[in-house]
């Protein structure tokens, strides 16, 4: 089965979906909301803490001509307006809460790392030692990104959005040729609904992806609530990322589509009590009730008076219930043979009933 590590953790199939809180720009550049973002995600149960690593100048250029201000119907209220500098310029986080933020994730026991953006944040996380690299679903198409990362030897999680089957097959193609030898391929809503979506979600690609690629595949969900996380989870998904939120405040760019503690809390209650009821593969008694409940099976029983020397026949050997007999796929061993003594109607089948020389 497919696997990697990501520090102290076993990341792939038949491990427990490692679940990421993503900060992105919920923090609203405060650094005291930063760090409490990571402590509610430790409370929350999450395995992993992440941010985004960029500079509004890495990210875009400073301009206001049209191609650089954000439009569409979907975009939220507090984004309409703005150029793309001006809205990087807001949500990006200073590159020197990084080590600290790291400081207390890993006090927390959270694993902690970033998407980069560029070059520079590759080698700036690099330096941090992070034992991962996020590359965020809009840049899944940026080979020069791709391949600075996969230059680093570390595992790779690749979100692909609405990229196209051949854009995906680029992405790994080229991780791959580059020298990364553990990725992993998130489906991504890139919605940004407040609230799930029924259609649109798709979520049986991640098996696709697995299947098309040979890649340890997740779910990286740009939705509110839970139901789609953990529904992923409960499907294979070996990676669950969602934004977190200390709060819900419409003035948080992300909020809309961001959980809060509570919320991110339910989301690992329902992924780790969906993950033990669906346990591994095993077969016999599973439970001491399973263990118990076998006596109510069927064996061989004497069904009528029996005397020493007297055969078996259909007529004084039955399956029925309970299972203290002998099983009875032994029947066609008995039928014809002799009682070794006189047997009572309703004593269970043995062996040493039985003349097997007869």
């Amino acid at each position: 089965m497919k696997t990697f590590t990501v520090g102290d953790r076993t990341v792939g199939e038949g491990q427990p979906a490692f679940i990421v809180a993503e900060v992105s720009c919920n923090h609203q550049q405060n650094y005291a909301q930063a760090e409490a973002i990571v402590r509610a995600a430790a409370r929350a149960g999450a395995d992993a803490v992440k941010l985004q690593t960029y500079t509004p100048d890495t990210m875009t250029l400073d301009s206001k001509k049209k191609w650089f201000r954000v439009d569409g119907d979907t975009n939220p209220d507090n984004w309409k307006g703005k150029t793309f500098y001006d809205l990087y310029k807001e949500a990006y986080t200073p590159w020197d809460w990084h080590p600290k933020l790291q400081k207390i994730a890993h006090e927390l026991g959270l694993e902690f790392f970033s998407s980069p953006f560029d070059k520079t944040a590759v080698e700036f996380l690099t330096g941090l030692k992070v034992p991962v690299f996020k590359i965020a679903a809009y840049e899944s198409t940026d080979i020069p990104l791709l391949r600075e990362v996969a230059k680093t030897g570390k595992p790779v999680i690749v979100s692909v959005g609405f990229a196209t089957l051949d854009e995906v097959a680029q992405a790994v193609k080229t991780l791959r040729d580059a020298g990364a030898k553990d990725i992993a391929v998130l489906h991504c809503t890139t919605s940004y609904a407040d609230k799930e979506r029924r259609e649109g979600t798709h979520l049986r690609t991640m098996e696709d992806l697995r299947k098309q690629f040979d890649v340890v595949v997740g779910f990286s969900d740009n939705m509110g609530g839970v139901k789609a996380p953990a529904l992923a989870a409960a499907m294979g998904a070996s990676i669950i990322e969602k934004h977190l939120v200390v709060k819900h405040n419409p003035a948080v760019l992300d909020d809309r589509f961001s959980l809060d503690p509570e919320e991110f809390t339910e989301m690992v209650r329902l992924i780790r009590e969906q993950e033990t009821m669906m346990g591994k593969v095993t077969y016999g008694p599973r439970t001491k009730d399973e263990e118990q409940n076998r006596r109510y099976r069927r064996s061989l029983f004497v069904s009528a008076d029996i005397k020493k020397g007297e055969k078996f026949t259909a007529d004084n050997v039955r399956s029925v219930r309970p299972a203290d007999g002998l099983e009875t796929k032994h029947i066609d061993e008995v039928l014809g043979k002799t009682a070794t003594k006189d047997i009572e109607m309703g004593t269970p089948l043995a062996w040493d009933l039985v003349d097997k020389k007869s």
